[in-house]
């Protein structure tokens, strides 16, 4: 909590100090700082070299920039650095305002010219961004609050580091730990996770392990707990009359705990707790009793302690510079931030060792910590900063974690009427939206447009109560919905957050109409004003990706996932937060099922690679175990024009997958239930074969891919005029669904219903191989599908919905998709331009699957990754799930076994090459154990089980938009690429 007014009287020409560095850069080398001394040693040595006055500026953390709020100009004091530098080896600069390219030459320039390697700072809460232009800031801690992933918290800290150490950065003054439990908090609010402090202390520990796991020293602040106060330190002292034994339960246990943990670093705030030290005027960061005794002493903290910025009001106003410095060395203290002039300070706490009041002895010990820490922490070999593509590299991840951040976060607090939320755009359907503190067009106001051709109002905070009426009288009676944005209200609470009396009555008598949506984009303690909503969304930032992905929520493209992080009203408290009925699958970390989290990222790069390099637009990708799922990701957009987010719930065409998730789970059941003969033939069964050459066709040799019929028969030839394009026949297609034409083959084209008697005709007459041999078919699932049809006496895709799909709640997954969901939650496959001439989405890709109406035993199902996930786990528990018996566990190991000696298939599913250990390109992955069996699909799916570890992986994708001649997929191996990572993060070599 650094303020940012300048303790120095003068600018500084930055120009030319820029050239001198540049110059430097060019002659002088970084050798100093290499070593092969241990800790102990290099420490010894370094602090031999340094004069008294040295020692002391070892304990010192000066400014670099700071900025005017008024003008926004940023100034260096790089002189008043570098003559600290040259004169007394300062031990740390801390940086604040300015480009990353400015502060790393000032970073490699002073490092270069220090005798001893200064420890680099920063306050970067929200990351690099909170501070430096050029670098887009992460969502603030209140935000995260709301996430119930832990391990997002840890990649969020992981690259909050990776932009540390890229900068040359030691210490990031993160994460903050105080508990927010006071909504008028004017200085920590949002800077908070939240009020719950178990939950504070868990997200810190991420936040602080990823950093540290990097190299970059982490702090827990503001110690003791700065969170219940009402006035902000930077300006006065705040006081909190709260008893040890109430600090103890509350602000002090996400310190213990982090602590405990092994946080290198802690911040002491500028407080004053009579409970703890009564002294007048003592802020905590000078107090013995709460840094020696209540610190160190109780909690037995051995790390660094720096002081809260020594500049701040809340410290500056009762002690001069220099005497601050001497009374948190006295405290205890290890480094001072911002103590002030550095020829001042020195020479204070020189007076206070004469004095007695500081012992050179603890200067030394502070002195040796200091080095060693700086050991520790990389700088006894520090390499100057890469200038090459700095600002991308800082850049690079912020966009996708600010979207990953906002899709679990996004709260839905209250939804009393669903005909409302989600909002599907139909055709005749007006919408209007209010933009509340608007007066121009944001991302949200520009998807409401997009999505719903909604009316557009904008109602800013400079407007008066007569406007207000006006508008509401105009919007009354008029829409079908109105949807509310709150946006450009301040951070912190006073006077209402900045909002406008006449903007809250608007939005307040707004909420009491019929069909109205308010989604808040900001701080969520603004809630307790406008709790009346009748459907209510906490956005939590206001950011360009946050409201898209809140536009994407509104559409209903995904489930809300967050929970209120505080209370905001008597009735939303902490922990609310309207969340989709749990799955079958719990989902726990990775790490409690034995991954290393580390490499399991490993999937992140290559999803991201593969899209990178034109694989796919997206994808889904889940990962279970033991029956729990530890990954569930999902990557990149629905097509290449990069408008549409995929989504863990966005439902994908899964091509042959069918054959195993929805075709052979119907034929073991069927088995199961004795009503199928594996060893009789189609002729059995399907008396419409008998006397054609598929009559005495086995079912065991349909499931296994030896029955001899042909791979694959081109209905659709016969159906176009090639001799005019490809045009689709007027004598079987029309453009309008009839009684006639009432197969649906794709959008504005459905086939004539006597055309299946020709489909039928043609796979009656096609001819079979006389010879045994492996021919993958899906002429035999088509087979398949028509024996489960008549067996069942029902359709194939109401007899899988029945069976399995709804007992096990999966949501998802079925035929005929737009018969149940919004076409913006399934993702496009191909823009076919051979038979169809359209982009498809929502009806089944396979042109066979598509003229049978989009239910075919070898294609036509679709789902997403999580639903598989579920039903696959039924067959690891043996056909058991949900206290439910679906097969038998005997049923289940015959299909999926092997069954030839001609092929590697089981019945139905595929499986691992047999001689994987001999092959160039193993099949699915060379980890994969000989139990294992799934399937893949041609858009760019795959499902595999593997018994032996008791794990699931699900990946989809729609690798065929905007072409299926895309085989990127294929040949850079990215499926079983990823398949490989699961076993590597699992220590399967």
């Amino acid at each position: 909590m650094l303020k940012i007014v300048s303790p120095f009287s003068h600018m500084v020409k930055k120009k030319f100090f820029l050239h001198s560095i540049a110059l430097f850069l060019t002659t002088t080398s970084f050798g100093q700082f290499k070593t092969n001394l241990p800790p102990d040693k290099w420490v010894d040595s370094v602090f031999n070299t340094l004069n008294d006055d040295q020692k002391i500026a070892q304990l010192i953390v000066m400014r670099l920039s700071s900025i005017d709020l008024a003008t926004r100009k940023v100034t260096f004091y790089n002189k008043e650095v570098e003559e600290a530098v040259r004169k007394y080896n300062i031990g740390g600069i801390c940086l604040f305002q300015g480009g990353p390219v400015t502060q790393a030459q000032y970073i490699n320039y002073f490092q270069g010219i220090a005798k001893t390697p200064i420890m680099i700072c920063i306050d970067a809460e929200n990351g690099i961004g909170m501070r430096m232009d050029s670098v887009m800031g992460l969502p603030r801690q209140m935000m995260l609050g709301a996430v119930q992933n832990q391990e997002l918290i840890y990649e969020y800290g992981k690259i909050v580091g990776e932009q540390c150490k890229r900068l040359g950065i030691t210490v990031n003054y993160a994460p903050v730990v105080d508990i927010n439990n006071n909504p008028d908090n004017p200085v920590i609010n949002d800077r908070s996770f939240g009020e719950d402090k178990y939950k504070v202390a868990q997200f810190g520990m991420q936040y602080m392990k990823a950093m540290q796991d990097l190299g970059v020293l982490a702090c827990a602040k503001h110690f003791p707990g700065h969170g219940d106060v009402s006035v902000d330190s930077h300006l006065d002292l705040p006081v909190i009359n709260k008893t040890r034994k109430q600090l103890d339960t509350a602000e002090l246990y996400p310190f213990k705990k982090l602590f405990e943990a092994g946080i290198g670093s802690v911040m002491i705030a500028h407080l004053y707790v009579p409970d703890i030290d009564n002294t007048p005027n003592v802020a905590t960061s000078l107090s013995y009793k709460t840094v020696t005794k209540l610190l160190r002493k109780k909690l037995k903290y051995p790390g660094i302690s720096f002081t809260d910025a020594l500049e701040m009001k809340g410290v500056a106003k009762y002690f001069p510079v220099g005497e601050s410095a001497v009374q948190s060395l006295v405290a205890g203290n290890d480094m001072l931030c911002l103590p002030g002039n550095v020829d001042t300070v020195i020479m204070r706490i020189k007076e206070a060792i004469s004095d007695k009041k500081i012992k050179w002895k603890e200067i030394n010990t502070r002195v040796k910590k200091i080095l060693l820490t700086k050991y520790n922490y990389g700088l006894a070999n520090r390499q100057p900063v890469k200038m090459d593509s700095l600002t991308e590299d800082l850049n690079k991840d912020v966009t996708e974690m600010r979207k990953r951040v906002a899709e679990n976060a996004l709260t839905l607090l209250l939804n009393n009427d669903e005909g409302v939320f989600p909002l599907h755009a139909a055709k005749g359907k007006k919408i209007a939206f209010i933009g509340i503190g608007l007066n121009a067009d944001n991302e949200f106001a520009r998807r409401m447009y997009k999505d719903y051709n909604a009316h557009i109002y904008y109602f800013d905070y400079s407007l008066d109560s007569l406007k207000a009426a006006a508008l509401l009288e105009l919007l009354k009676n008029r829409y079908d919905a109105i949807v509310i944005g709150l946006h450009h209200y301040n951070r912190f609470p006073a006077n209402y957050f900045g909002i406008s009396k006449p903007a809250l009555w608007l939005l307040n008598e707004l909420q009491h109409q019929d069909k109205c949506v308010t989604l808040v984009f900001g701080n969520p303690y603004i809630i307790k004003n406008i709790n009346d909503a009748k459907t209510l969304i906490a956005c939590y930032e206001d950011d360009n990706i946050t409201q898209d992905v809140a536009a994407d929520l509104l559409n209903g493209k995904f489930d809300a996932k967050g929970k209120l992080p505080v209370t905001v009203s008597a009735k939303l408290k902490s922990g609310d937060g309207i969340l989709p009925e749990n799955g079958l699958l719990p989902t726990v970390p990775a790490s409690s099922e034995g991954f290393n989290t580390n490499k399991l990222q490993l999937i992140d790069s290559i999803c991201k690679a593969a899209i990178t390099k034109t694989a796919f637009p997206g994808c889904e990708v889940v990962i279970a175990k033991n029956g729990n799922v530890v990954y569930d990701k999902s990557f990149g957009y629905l097509t290449y024009d990069k408008k549409e987010h995929v989504y863990p719930q966005t439902i994908y065409d899964l091509a042959s997958v069918t054959k195993i998730c929805a075709t052979t789970m119907a034929v073991m059941k069927l088995y199961d239930e004795g009503k199928l003969d594996l060893q009789k033939t189609l002729g059995d069964y399907l008396p419409w074969v008998k006397g054609t050459n598929k009559d005495s066709l086995k079912i065991w040799d349909v499931l296994l891919h030896q029955a001899g019929l042909k791979a694959f028969i081109p209905f659709y030839k016969e159906t176009i005029d090639s001799a005019r394009g490809g045009i689709p026949l007027q004598s079987v297609y029309s453009p309008q669904a009839d009684s006639l034409h009432c197969v649906r083959v794709a959008e504005n084209l459905y086939m004539c219903v006597n055309w299946l008697d020709t489909i039928y005709n043609r796979i009656l007459m096609s001819s079979v191989e006389q010879q045994k041999k492996y021919i993958y078919s899906d002429n035999d699932f088509i087979f398949m599908g028509k024996i489960v049809e008549a067996i069942s006496g029902t359709t194939l895709d109401d007899y899988v919905k029945r069976s399995f799909y709804e007992p096990l709640r999966m949501k998802t997954t079925g035929f005929l998709p737009r018969t149940y969901f919004p076409l913006n939650r399934i993702a496009p496959t191909e823009n076919e331009q051979v038979f169809r001439k359209q982009l498809i989405r929502g009806d089944v890709h396979d042109p066979g699957s598509a003229m049978f109406g989009g239910v075919a035993g070898h294609a036509g199902l679709f789902s997403d990754a999580y639903d598989l996930a579920v039903l696959e786990q039924m067959l690891l528990n043996g056909g058991v799930m949900n206290g439910i018996r679906f097969l038998k566990k005997s049923t289940i190991d015959l299909f999926t076994g092997y069954h030839s000696d001609i092929s590697r298939r089981g019945l139905g599913f595929d499986k691992p090459e047999k001689n994987n250990t001999a092959l160039k390109e193993p099949y699915p992955c060379i980890s994969a154990s000989s139990l294992t069996f799934g399937h893949t699909g041609f858009t760019g799916t795959c499902v595999w089980v593997d018994p032996k570890y008791n794990l699931i992986y699900v990946f989809l994708s729609n690798r065929v938009n905007p072409s299926s001649e895309n085989t990127k997929i294929s040949s850079l191996s990215i499926r079983g690429g990823i398949m490989e990572a699961i076993y590597n993060a699992m220590g399967v070599n």
